[in-house]
């Protein structure tokens, strides 16, 4: 028993000086605390929210309503500022007392997704936005003459265009410069018939005038067969080719019968010929996408519509100078084009077929050169189609022509498909092995491999054969419809930063364009609009012509390619949508009043860098009907100055805001444009 009492005891004094111990150290420890904390910075706690709280609790700090200095824990190369002053606060150290208790503050409205008590919310209200900022969102604003203070704003003022001269009504700028075309050196060659631009300050001023007694145009598909005589008030045609079925006049009209100088029997006879003559020729589906070299009054391509057959009609503007006009009145797709000494401003391999008859062209002529450039621009694997004298009528002449037509289609490795009646059909091989098997020495030669067959822009005819691609891009292409939505093998080939995402691209632009064409047709009633001739004035991929297609409106577009941005001229034909490469800073080879509809997405926030915005609006009237309407998709910073010109042109504008709402940085200017008298 001692010996147990002894162990107690022992127990007793050990756990007494531990228990003694621990309440010694922290007595000092919360003492020491409490002394060292009277100047110190203390925290606010946030509690957890519990379920059953509806809004979260806060455990204030000690130290509210106190000042302190946390500047010294700031790099003071790296100040912190607060936009919101609702948010910010004064940090001052104050050893005084603290002062009494501010009064409540203003309710707190709220800017962002932040609620007062510092958590996450859904219900915010967005802040009003400053115009002055919003205006220098895009590209900066252009203005004339300078000012010491940037923060000023200048308005814009713009006088209102005056008509031009009656003599004008059907003015080409850069084809009707007369003073220019007197200055050549040579004309032989048809150089007359090529693009000489006024000189810079020289450019039109002034808005085209209509014929007078001009109507809105009949509607597609009358206006295939039939257009008012008041709107190309012009007989020659009439008077020249009036034995040849293409065109007459009865009464108030001119009446197109279908025919043409080697078809005098219609269009559609002449199409099932040539299908009847080369099977593989089938139309809307293997074949395309086709030019017509010297049209007329396009009734080729007029009846290769109704075949799902896009046709680029062409034609100089020589002797029977309307023709084009004509084809563009009755909502057939055409240019002013010529064969002379430049290339034709479309990319290589664009065509499955080029189409002639009695083209009037020496094909022959200068090595071939005329012949290399329809080699360049016809599709591996595609087909010519000529139907002239030379075929068919046996003079000693015409033989020799053919002789020599013969001769050079053989050493570009034409195939001669069929010869029958008065129609020869030859097809462009699918590759280069022809082309290298030659012997050495033949002319035509190959081009340099570093010539870039798609660069066009007055750029010099070539005696060469342009090299197919060896990867074989543009070779095969999807047949239609397919070949619409089927991002094409030249996709990879177009020069712009983006490589490995060219598919998405595509596609994403297919998407977007589709999206807002569908709503255009929903909420703007779009099929309610009478149009027919409509252009892209910047087309990317061709997704805005490709989206009117889905959407099933009845119209076809011309895809322009500015030269200020990457050449997608070649997707766009891979598509089967026709497209053409131009610089805005210059007028575009057509008539006046030709297209129904102008789009311009994102163009002139582009082009002002290079060009006066005004000669692209004037542009855009000359070749605008009257009646017709004009969008423009564009960054807000242009927005006043192109209603200022609109207004000066006597245009309607009206701007609306896109889906984005009207915080966005683009706007749509959708305009109007009256018949001035």
């Amino acid at each position: 028993m001692k010996l147990l009492g002894g162990n107690l005891d022992f127990l007793k004094s050990q756990t007494t000086i531990k228990i003694s111990a621990f309440i010694f150290i922290s007595v000092a420890f919360f003492y020491l605390g409490k002394h060292w904390s009277d100047g110190s910075r203390q925290l606010i706690f946030f509690s957890r929210q519990s379920p059953s709280q509806t809004t979260p609790s806060i455990a204030i700090s000690p130290n509210f309503n106190k000042e302190f200095n946390i500047s010294a824990l700031i790099n003071a190369t790296d100040p912190v500022t607060d936009s919101n002053p609702a948010y910010s606060a004064d940090f001052k150290e104050n050893s005084a007392p603290p002062p009494p208790a501010p009064p409540p503050p203003d309710p707190i409205k709220t800017y962002g997704i932040v609620d007062e008590n510092g958590t996450m919310s859904d219900e915010f209200e967005v802040g009003e936005f400053d115009p002055d900022s919003v205006e220098n969102w895009g590209n900066g604003t252009e203005f004339e003459g300078e000012s010491e203070n940037e923060d000023v704003r200048v308005t814009f003022k713009v006088k209102k265009f005056g008509l031009c001269g009656e003599n004008m009504r059907e003015y080409i700028p850069c084809l009707d410069n007369v003073e220019a075309i007197k200055r050549l050196e040579s004309t032989e060659k048809g150089e007359r018939f090529e693009r000489h631009c006024p000189e810079k300050g020289n450019e039109l001023n002034c808005l085209v005038p209509a014929p007078k007694g001009y109507k809105p145009p009949i509607p597609w598909p009358r206006s295939r067969d039939e257009v008012w005589f008041s709107n190309v008030p012009h007989t020659r045609l009439v008077d020249d080719k009036g034995g040849q079925n293409w065109i007459s006049k009865s009464k108030d009209k001119f009446k197109f019968p279908g025919g043409g100088t080697q078809f005098i029997h219609g269009a559609d006879q002449y199409l099932d010929q040539m299908s009847k003559m080369v099977p593989e020729i089938t139309f809307g589906n293997h074949i395309r996408v086709v030019l017509d070299v010297g049209c007329g009054v396009a009734s080729f391509g007029a009846y290769l519509l109704s075949r799902n057959v896009l046709t680029m009609s062409i034609a100089p503007k020589d002797v029977h100078e309307n023709q084009i006009q004509f084809a563009l009145e009755r909502g057939v797709p055409a240019m002013v084009a010529a064969f002379a000494t430049h290339r034709l401003l479309y990319p290589s391999q664009a065509f499955d077929l080029i189409h002639c008859s009695r083209c009037r062209i020496n094909w022959t002529r200068d090595d071939g050169i005329l012949l290399l450039e329809v080699n360049r621009m016809l599709r591996a694997g595609g087909y010519f189609a000529w139907a002239a004298q030379p075929v068919y009528k046996h003079e000693e002449a015409l033989e020799e022509q053919w002789e020599e037509m013969l001769n050079l289609t053989t050493r570009l490795c034409w195939n001669l498909v069929k010869k029958e009646g008065y129609i020869a059909i030859w097809q462009k091989p699918f590759n280069n092995s022809c082309y290298l098997n030659r012997e050495a020495g033949t002319i035509p030669p190959l081009c340099d491999p570093e010539d870039d067959p798609d660069n066009v822009w007055y750029v010099d005819l070539k005696a060469c054969i342009s090299r197919l691609p060896e990867n074989g891009y543009g070779a095969n292409v999807a047949p239609w419809p397919a070949r619409l939505q089927t991002p094409p093998d030249r996709l990879q080939s177009i020069q712009f930063d983006s490589y490995i995402a060219r598919k998405e691209l595509f596609k994403a632009e297919s998407k977007y364009w589709n999206e807002i064409v569908a709503s255009y047709v929903r909420a703007l009633h779009w099929k309610k609009f009478k149009l027919r001739n409509v252009m892209d004035m910047r087309a990317g991929f061709g997704g805005f012509a490709a989206a009117l297609i889905e959407n099933q409106l009845d119209a076809w577009v011309l895809n322009v390619v500015p030269v200020s941005g990457p050449n997608t001229l070649p997707v766009i034909y891979d598509r089967g949508l026709i497209g053409v490469m131009h610089d805005w800073c210059e007028p575009l080879d057509t008539y006046p009043r030709t297209y129904d509809f102008l789009h311009a997405a994102g163009l002139f926030s582009i082009e002002r860098k290079r060009c006066n915005m005004s000669t692209i609006m004037l542009e855009m009237d000359r070749i605008l009907r009257p009646g017709g309407r004009v969008y423009i998709r564009d960054s807000i910073d242009v927005m006043d100055e192109l209603q200022d010109i609109a207004k000066a042109m006597g245009w309607h504008p009206a701007l609306r805001d896109t889906s984005e709402g009207p915080h966005a940085s683009y706007r749509i200017l959708a305009c109007d444009k009256r018949l001035l008298r």
